[in-house]
C-alpha cells in the first residue's frame, strides 16, 4: 500500500523484497526452443526468409534440439520427463513481501526513481520501520542529500531491519525534495506487511531426586524445512545444562567427520516437530536460593531455510518448579540395601539451616497419624532423638534407629522435625518406600 502527499510527484519510491528467487513453472508444458531467442514465429509467413533459417541460426551459434521442425507444432510434446513438471530452468525475483517470520533479517532494495521531465534536487530520503511497539529509522540522508536525480534517472539502496517482534510493520519511505519547478515537495509511501511466528516451543520440566529434565519440543510453523544449526540451552546463574541424546551407532562415535562437520537437524514444514532433553543440576546455596521464583534459563535456537537464509531466535527465561523456602530441610542421606524383617537398621539423615540465623536444639520423631492403622516401621529404642544446636546455612548428621515388623514394600512415614526452643513443628519427610524381606 502507498500513498502520497500534495498532488502529483516527480518521485515514486519502488520496493522489493531481497529473498530467495522461486521458480518459473509454466501452467501448460510448452517448451522454449533456442531458436526463440532469435526469430519468432512469423518467419514461417515468409518463404523467402525461412528458408535463410537454418544459415541464421548456424551464424547466431544457436542449435535447435530438432532442426527438422522449427514450428510450434511439436512444442507440446514432451522429450524429457522433467518436461512434465513446467520447470522452465528461469528463476523469477519476488514480487512481494511474501511470507516474512519473527528472527529473520528483512532486506528490501528500494530505488527512488524520476518519472517526470525535469530534474529534481536536494533529495532527502529516509526509511524508517514502524511497529506497534517503536519506529526505528533505517535510513537518513538529512546531513548528505542526493543532489539530483535526472529525468528517468533513480537512486537505489538497501536496507535491512532484524525481525523481532510479531504483528504489523508498516516501511515508510519518506523524500523532501524541490522539482523542477524549484518547489518543495514532501512524498510519504507505506509498505505494509505481518511477521508471523516461524515456530513454536512447548517445554516440560520434570524434578527426580536432585536432578532437573528439561523438554523442549519445537515445530515448525512455516511452508519451508527449517535445518537447526543450533539449540542451545544457556542456564541460568547456578545452575549447569547438558544435552541428553540417543546413543550414537558405533560407525559414526568412530567417524572424524563428525567432529568437523555436525549436520543440522532437519524439521520438516507444516507442523514438523523436534525433541531436545536437557539435564540440569543446581550449584546454588542456599543464599543464592530466591523465594516463589526458579528461572532455569532460556533457549537460543538458530536455523536456516533451503537456500540458506538464516533465523534466530531467543525464548523468555524457562521456569522450574515454585521454589518455597523452607528454615528447615531434612534430607536422606543413605539407606540400608537390605532391611530384614524384625532386624533393626539405621537411617542416615541430614538436618539444614536454610536461615541466616541459628536454630535448635531440635527432637526428632516419628509422628502418629490419623489412621487407626498399625505403622510397619518404628523406632527402635528411644522414641525420641535429640539434635544439637545448628548455625546458619549449616547442617548436621545423624541417624535414626527402626525397625520393620512386616514383610514387602513398606513406607517410612511422619518424620517429624520439633525446635524445642521456638516450640514450633516443621513439615514432616515426605514418605520413603522401603523393601523388607527375611533373613
Amino acid at each position: 500500500m502507498s500513498s502520497g502527499q500534495g498532488g502529483p510527484h516527480s518521485l515514486a519510491f519502488r520496493v522489493m523484497r531481497l529473498c530467495k528467487p522461486s521458480f518459473q513453472v509454466d501452467p501448460i508444458p510448452l517448451l522454449l526452443d533456442p531458436s526463440d531467442l532469435v526469430v519468432g514465429e512469423d518467419i514461417f509467413d515468409d518463404p523467402i526468409a525461412s528458408a535463410q533459417l537454418p544459415r541464421l541460426l548456424h551464424h547466431s551459434q544457436v542449435s535447435s534440439s530438432d532442426s527438422s521442425d522449427l514450428s510450434y507444432r511439436s512444442r507440446f510434446l514432451l522429450h524429457h520427463p522433467s518436461d512434465s513438471i513446467g520447470l522452465s530452468g528461469l528463476l523469477v525475483l519476488p514480487q512481494a513481501f511474501g511470507a516474512i517470520y519473527l528472527g529473520e533479517t528483512f532486506c528490501s532494495y528500494i530505488s527512488i526513481n524520476n518519472s517526470a521531465n525535469l530534474e529534481v534536487r536536494d533529495i532527502i530520503i529516509k526509511a524508517e520501520m514502524q511497529t506497534e511497539r517503536q519506529r526505528l529509522l533505517l535510513l537518513d540522508t538529512s546531513k548528505s542529500p542526493v543532489e539530483s536525480i535526472r529525468a528517468g534517472g533513480r537512486y537505489d539502496f538497501i536496507v535491512e531491519h532484524d525481525v523481532k517482534e510479531l504483528g504489523a510493520h508498516t516501511l515508510v519511505c519518506t523524500a523532501l525534495y524541490y522539482d523542477g519547478d524549484g518547489e518543495r515537495k514532501y512524498l510519504p509511501q507505506f509498505f505494509k506487511f505481518i511477521v508471523a511466528n516461524p515456530l513454536s516451543v512447548r517445554t516440560k520440566v520434570r524434578v527426580v531426586k536432585e536432578i532437573t529434565f528439561l523438554e523442549a519440543c519445537i515445530e515448525n510453523h512455516t511452508k519451508s524445512n527449517l535445518f537447526m544449526d543450533q539449540v542451545e540451552f544457556e542456564p541460568a546463574q547456578h545452575w549447569s545444562a547438558k544435552i541428553l541424546k540417543a546413543d550414537e551407532h558405533h560407525s559414526d562415535k568412530n567417524s572424524q567427520t563428525r567432529e568437523t562437520f555436525k549436520p543440522p537437524i532437519l524439521i520438516k514444514s507444516g507442523g514438523g516437530i523436534h525433541n531436545y532433553l536437557y539435564q540440569l543440576k543446581s550449584h546454588g546455596s542456599a543464599q543464592t536460593k530466591v523465594e516463589g521464583s526458579n528461572i532455569l534459563g532460556k533457549l537460543q535456537i538458530t536455523w536456516r531455510t533451503n537456500l540458506g537464509e538464516p533465523g534466530r531466535l531467543q525464548t523468555q527465561q524457562i521456569m522450574g518448579t515454585p521454589i518455597i523456602r523452607k528454615d528447615i530441610e531434612l534430607h536422606v542421606v543413605e539407606v540400608p540395601s537390605a532391611i530384614k524383617l524384625e532386624r533393626p537398621f539405621s537411617l542416615h539423615l541430614k538436618l539444614a539451616n536454610e536461615t541466616d540465623k541459628e536454630l535448635g536444639p531440635f527432637e526428632v520423631w516419628l509422628s502418629q497419624d490419623d489412621s487407626r492403622e498399625e505403622k510397619k516401621v518404628v523406632i527402635n529404642g528411644l522414641q525420641t532423638v535429640v539434635l544439637p544446636r545448628v548455625e546458619a546455612f549449616d547442617s548436621t548428621d545423624f541417624h535414626l534407629n527402626l525397625i520393620a515388623t512386616q514383610l514387602g514394600v513398606q513406607r517410612i512415614t511422619g518424620i517429624t522435625i520439633f525446635n524445642t526452643r521456638e516450640k514450633q513443628t516443621y513439615e514432616p519427610l515426605p514418605d520413603l518406600e522401603i523393601f523388607v524381606d527375611l533373613d
